[in-house]
């Protein structure tokens, strides 16, 4: 059972891959065991009542009548599942406490209907290829949630990396790092780090899985004949993340903005504004399928654009449109913790405008495209111009053809 110190550190990390918060008993029970369900056919999960979607603790009273329908609706689901609301005291107010353990008889049924959990969202299977994706998914274990028997935590885990987790969780410097670990389930039963650990807090993952690199490589005209630069970054996902973000500040044109800042910091102007490629890079990290043996993650820089591709970025199970409604591939808590406030969908990729206000971004599931409307280079400038005037160099430059999992 979950004591009020855990479920403080489960708000504060906020709503999850594992997390659910409700700040009331919804009028319709139903809504909860749906939420249920979706653990069950996942790697488990809690579900927190009397918390709203800000992370406060608001509390809650349930009476004997709304306890029982609830535990009557988590009845229904079949297989039958076992789990039981509790209610701890946290800070003075009552949490209504459902834990969900990962279903060993999956596919769990409700209503008819399948559940599953998406990134930090709960979604009802609709269409028979969604189904046919969860039945051939369902009796496997994620890469992240399986384990890297020999990774040593005692010294291979990057203490500075976690120091930075817990400020970005707003979690006291003061939490041992060991709780944050429980608290994230990054071991398994048997006392093993899950891969996913590896891939955000091991000083080195590449070590383990020699494809988790980016590699950003830059290009001299519009295609990949000639590189000019070639860099794989390697280290814990955050780690890599910031390492690509500073090679591409420092290859594109970035100007500064000095009026009114004072003795502030200068404000950057980036010729494709900086929020989309952190989200595009961070979405590719934490979302690509590392089970896949080909391709890296890849930053490719162009005269005329630049490419962000991930392979294997989707599964069948998930459309375009799908894609674009705010939901998360990730299967593990952890990546969604620290990036949530970093990436916040596709949707805010394709349309973030450049800084003249032109819609630059096109989000064509793998890659991502952005093209680019500033010429560093003078010579091509001058050689395009006649070529393409009036055109958007960022448009209609195609999709590559990519496998989903």
């Amino acid at each position: 059972m979950l004591s009020a110190e855990d479920i403080q550190l489960i708000v504060t990390s906020g709503e999850g891959y594992n997390a659910e918060f409700k700040v009331a008993v919804p009028s319709k029970v139903r809504e909860l065991t749906e939420e249920v369900c979706a653990f069950a056919n996942a790697a488990g999960g809690v579900l927190l009542l009397g918390v709203d979607d800000h992370n406060q603790i608001k509390g809650i009273n349930i009476d004997n009548a709304r306890r029982s329908a609830i535990q009557n609706s988590i009845s229904d689901i079949s297989p039958a599942l076992y789990c039981t609301l509790s209610i701890v005291e946290v800070g003075g107010k009552n949490i209504g406490v459902i834990e969900v353990p990962s279903g060993t008889e999956k596919p769990y049924i409700f209503s008819g209907a399948i559940y599953i959990r998406l990134g930090p969202n709960s979604q009802k299977l609709t269409t028979a290829e969604e189904m046919r994706d969860f039945f051939q998914q369902s009796g496997k274990i994620y890469f992240d949630e399986s384990p890297c028997r020999d990774f040593d935590a005692a010294n291979e885990i990057d203490k500075t990396n976690a120091a930075v987790f817990k400020e970005m969780a707003h979690l006291s410097t003061t939490v041992p790092d060991f709780q944050v670990y429980n608290n994230l389930k990054l071991f398994t039963s048997e006392g093993f780090v899950k891969n996913g650990a590896v891939l955000f807090f091991g000083k080195a993952p590449e070590t383990y899985f020699e494809k988790a690199i980016i590699r950003c490589v830059a290009f001299a005209d519009t295609n990949k004949r000639y590189i000019i630069d070639d860099k794989p970054f390697g280290g814990p996902l955050y780690a890599q993340y910031l390492k690509a973000i500073q090679w591409l500040r420092e290859k594109l044109d970035v100007r500064y903005d000095i009026e009114g800042q004072g003795s502030g910091p200068r404000n950057e102007i980036w010729e494709i504004p900086e929020t989309v490629f952190k989200e595009a890079i961070i979405n590719s990290l934490s979302h690509r399928d590392y089970y896949d043996k080909g391709a890296v993650t890849t930053v490719e820089l162009f005269t005329d654009r630049i490419e962000i591709s991930n392979p294997r970025w989707t599964r069948k199970c998930h459309s375009p449109r799908r894609f674009r409604q705010a939901q998360s591939f990730s299967q593990s808590t952890h990546f969604w913790t620290l990036c949530k406030n970093a990436a916040r969908r596709a949707n805010r990729i394709r349309y973030q405008p450049d800084e003249r206000g032109n819609e630059s971004c096109k989000f064509a599931s793998t890659p991502v495209q952005y093209g680019r409307n500033v010429y560093s280079d003078i010579s091509t400038s001058i050689k395009n111009c006649g070529e393409n005037c009036g055109e958007n160099c960022g448009e209609n430059f195609g999709r590559k053809d990519h496998n989903t999992h």
